[in-house]
C-alpha cells in the first residue's frame, strides 16, 4: 500500500485528486492540507512515501516546501496549472509533473512509476538504523534556482566551505547551509565517514586508501578524488575497514 499525502492550497483541487485515487486500491490517503506550514507537521507526523504537491501556494511554494523537509523526501508528483514551472520540476527529478484538471490516464502513467520506484528502493533498503538516512534514502537539495532529489548512495563527498556544506554528486556540486556535525547527526555511520573537521565521505565510493603523512590515511575515492583522513580519524576508519 502506497501511503499519499495531498498538497494544494484549493480545496476543490484536493477534491477532485482525492476522487481520482479512488480508483487505485492500493493508494492509501493519509492526509491533505492547504497549508505549507500545516502540511509539513503532517509530513513528519504521516511519513507519506508519496505527495501529490501543487507548486504555487499562499506563502509558500512546493519547491520550498520540500527545502525545508528535514531529512529523507518522499517521492513527489507535481500537481499544477503552471505549465511555466515544468522545466523546474524535472531539474528536481521529481517523479512526474501533471497539469489541471489531472486525466486519469497521466495520473495511472505516474502511479506506475511510483510502484515501481519504491518496490526497488525496498528491496534494497537496508535494516532500519534509528531513523537516520541510510543509503537509498532520497534528500531533497536546493542551491539558488537550483533543485535535486539525490539518493543518498550518488553522494560521494561533503566538503565544509564556512557555514556551509558542498555536495558532491554526479556532476554536480551544489552548496547547502549545513554544518557537518548536523550532517553526521542524521547520516548512517555504516556508510558515511567523518574523514576530518572537513569532510564526509562515503564508503561505498571508496577506491583505495594509502598511508599518509604523520600517521594519517589519505582515501582515493571512484572519481579520483583525493581526501585526507586526520591521524586520529584514521585509527577508527582502519578499525571500520578491518577483517
Amino acid at each position: 500500500m502506497i501511503r499519499a499525502m495531498i498538497i494544494d492550497d484549493e480545496r476543490l483541487a484536493r477534491q477532485e485528486i482525492r476522487n481520482l485515487l479512488q480508483n487505485f486500491s492500493d493508494i492509501e490517503i493519509v492526509a491533505e492540507s492547504g497549508i505549507v506550514e500545516e502540511a509539513l507537521d503532517l509530513i513528519e507526523k504521516e511519513n507519506p512515501d508519496l505527495l501529490l504537491l501543487d507548486i504555487q501556494m499562499p506563502g509558500k511554494t512546493g519547491f520550498e516546501l520540500l527545502e525545508e523537509l528535514d531529512g529523507r523526501a518522499p517521492e513527489v508528483i507535481f500537481v499544477t496549472a503552471y505549465d511555466e514551472y515544468a522545466l523546474k520540476a524535472f531539474e528536481v527529478n521529481a517523479l512526474d509533473y501533471l497539469m489541471k484538471p489531472v486525466e486519469e490516464d497521466r495520473l495511472r502513467e505516474s502511479i506506475t512509476k511510483i510502484k515501481k520506484r519504491i518496490a526497488e528502493r525496498n528491496e534494497n533498503a537496508p535494516p532500519e538504523n534509528d531513523g537516520k538516512l541510510d543509503i537509498n534514502d532520497q534528500v531533497f537539495l536546493k542551491d539558488g534556482d537550483k533543485c535535486w532529489f539525490v539518493e543518498l548512495e550518488r553522494v560521494r563527498l561533503f566538503e565544509s566551505e564556512g557555514n556551509y556544506v558542498r555536495v558532491y554528486f554526479m556532476d554536480q556540486r551544489p552548496l547547502i547551509l549545513k554544518s557537518l556535525n548536523a550532517l553526521m547527526e542524521r547520516l548512517s555511520d555504516k556508510y558515511f565517514f567523518r574523514a576530518s573537521r572537513k569532510h564526509i565521505i562515503n564508503l561505498r565510493w571508496v577506491e583505495k586508501v594509502e598511508t599518509w603523512f604523520n600517521g594519517g590515511l589519505l582515501v582515493i575515492l571512484k572519481d579520483g578524488t583525493k581526501v585526507e583522513v586526520s591521524r586520529r580519524q584514521s585509527v577508527k576508519l582502519k578499525e571500520m575497514m578491518a577483517l
